[in-house]
């Protein structure tokens, strides 16, 4: 199984020793799944039955960020209830990823049931001196102090993403990170706990006071709890791997004091909606369970996902659920047949194809070619629909 690893910039071997480890960051569940959600765990479903295909036990852990300030902003806007309105985004995720043929993660861990693990991981970095205290700017409650990590402390840190200090600096502002707050000792230093401010939820968090985790050592304790360190690849959009991956990947490294974190990353492209990234932010969004709800097969909405590579970029249009609306429907023709052309070369070129960085594109092209075989000129292979049939099941997660 090889992928494209994104810290490396090359492709590379996948080399599970036995039980293959995967773990994919996971929603902020404030708002419902959109394309681009469904873009990237469908990529990471891939790699999960790749693995599978190869033989592998595959232990599969994925978060849900169900406490953070988009959530409680969005709840705060609407009159939610902050834990209602994630209880309710994070199950109708699940449903979205049921329908899509998503296979499940062994662990599905929130950031409230990781809080334990925060705490403990947070304790200890500030005894050994590998994170420090910076008070609040709340003057009605002065001595509150947030806890911060210290980077320097990592030899690895900038390993992952390798950007220049500048670009650092820059992408950490653009994405939740507070370079200029005064009272850190490094600018790129994140947000390891974030201490009880008024109106937000906190829990006990033992020496450090009442607060939250920051995002980045939630990923990294969950992952450290189920899957220790140098876990096969660390998945997500590629809009992660700075800063996200990277801290956590650092906090993983001086808590532990091995290296690496992951042995590989792996990121999925955006998808656009009228030119633009979809994002929450932005509200310019698809989502699946509207895309569901107004009758289309979530068959055809897979479909129209792995038209794409997962590395590239794209935009979602009425056009991909018409083109594999057309690609179900003769792919059913097809398969509801008795005889067909010889299906080895099916399941050969669809392996293939998965286990070269993914590819779903060109496994899709493999059964598309067979498919035409079929409805031009037959075949005389007895069962040949029903292997075919099992190998889309199988690898590309499309049931009929």
């Amino acid at each position: 199984m090889r992928v494209f690893d994104s810290s490396e910039r090359a492709l590379v071997t996948t080399q599970p020793e036995g039980e293959a480890r995967m773990y994919v960051c996971g929603i902020t569940p404030y708002d419902a799944t959109h394309i681009g959600h469904a873009s990237t765990y469908l990529a990471f479903d891939l790699l999960h039955r790749a693995w599978l295909d190869a033989g592998h036990e595959v232990f599969y852990v994925q978060n849900v960020t169900d406490v953070d300030d988009p959530l409680l902003e969005r709840a705060n806007a609407t009159g939610d209830d902050w834990r209602a309105l994630a209880d309710r985004e994070t199950e109708r995720f699940k449903d979205d990823m049921i329908a899509l043929g998503v296979l499940a993660p062994r662990v599905f861990m929130t950031a409230v049931e990781s809080v334990p693990l925060v705490v403990e991981a947070t304790q200890n970095l500030v005894k050994a001196g590998k994170a420090y205290l910076v008070a609040t700017p709340d003057a009605q409650h002065p001595g509150r102090q947030d806890v911060y990590f210290d980077v320097t402390t990592d030899p690895h840190f900038g390993q992952v993403a390798k950007l220049s200090p500048e670009q650092m600096r820059e992408t950490f502002a653009e994405r939740g990170g507070d370079p200029d707050r005064p009272g850190k000792h490094h600018p790129l230093d994140p947000l390891l706990w974030r201490v009880a401010r008024e109106g937000e939820p906190s829990w006990e968090g033992e020496t450090l006071g009442a607060g939250r985790p920051g995002w980045h050592i939630e990923c990294a304790s969950i992952a450290l709890r189920h899957l220790g360190m140098g876990f096969d690849v660390q998945g997500g959009g590629d809009d992660l791997i700075f800063p996200h991956h990277e801290m956590s990947a650092s906090h993983g490294q001086v808590i532990t004091g091995d290296a690496p974190f992951a042995q590989h990353y792996a990121h999925a492209g955006m998808v656009r909606l009228d030119g633009e990234k979809m994002s929450k932010s932005k509200g310019n969004l698809a989502f699946v369970s509207k895309l569901r709800e107004s009758g289309i097969d979530p068959q055809v909405i897979r479909l129209a996902i792995l038209a794409h590579h997962y590395r590239t970029s794209w935009d979602w249009t009425d056009e991909n659920l018409a083109a594999a609306q057309t690609r179900l429907d003769r792919w059913k023709d097809a398969l509801s047949r008795h005889e067909g052309p010889d299906p080895e070369p099916v399941l050969a070129a669809v392996r293939e194809a998965v286990s070269t960085d993914l590819d779903a594109p060109r496994a899709l092209a493999a059964v598309d070619a067979w498919v035409d075989e079929v409805l031009t000129s037959g075949g005389s292979v007895a069962g040949a629909p029903g292997l075919v049939a099992r190998t889309i099941d199988a690898l590309l997660g499309v049931r009929f």
